[in-house]
């Protein structure tokens, strides 16, 4: 009897420690279904909702990627590779992230099977859907390779031909096509916000 009092005396107690906690957070310092807002350096003029998403989310503190060049190298990667339609698999077909069977989905175009694998337990670990633009830019930054490559999109100062090195890298294209014409486009589209 004496360790069923104590109990409902102390549970009152745990459930106020519980409720003031700080909540545990997820890859990249954030709960599973948002992007934190920051004061953010820079802005991008005429850009889409999406590329507006990914110039705020790569500055964010967990991420800190502050220099434009490597912001705009960034941007023009992932135009080339699906500008910024999460629902794509390779060749075109918009189709939810289980019906995309062969070559590469999203808006990096995770193309081998561990990478689109790990998309979709990242997806099923954070409860969100693999196939939108926010669950995938989510798992592009807290991705191993992107992670092994953060440290020189970080680095400030570089050009955009530098960041085009930890690019590749990453994504390891077949066919370079436009992602540095894109990425020269993006440049001149981010302004210092005031």
């Amino acid at each position: 009897m004496r360790p069923l009092v104590l109990t409902a005396t102390l549970l009152p107690l745990l459930a106020a420690c519980i409720s003031t906690a700080p909540q545990k957070s997820d890859a990249a310092g954030l709960r599973p279904t948002e992007i934190l807002p920051k004061e953010i350096t820079w802005q991008c003029e005429d850009c889409s909702p999406e590329e507006t998403k990914v110039v705020a989310y790569l500055q964010t503190p967990s991420v800190n990627i502050t220099d434009k060049n490597a912001i705009a190298t960034i941007l023009g990667n992932i135009r080339q590779e699906s500008n910024f339609t999460a629902n794509i698999c390779e060749g075109g077909a918009r189709v939810p992230y289980h019906d995309c069977h062969r070559g590469g989905y999203g808006i990096i175009q995770w193309t081998s099977v561990n990478r689109y694998v790990n998309l979709g337990k990242f997806a099923t670990k954070f409860e969100c859907d693999p196939s939108t633009f926010d669950c995938q830019l989510r798992y592009m930054i807290n991705e191993n390779i992107f992670q092994r490559q953060l440290p020189y999109f970080q680095a400030n100062g570089q050009s955009i031909a530098y960041y085009m090195q930890p690019s590749y890298r990453w994504l390891g294209w077949g066919i370079k096509g436009n992602r540095e014409v894109y990425a020269w486009d993006y440049l001149n589209k981010l302004r210092l916000d005031a």
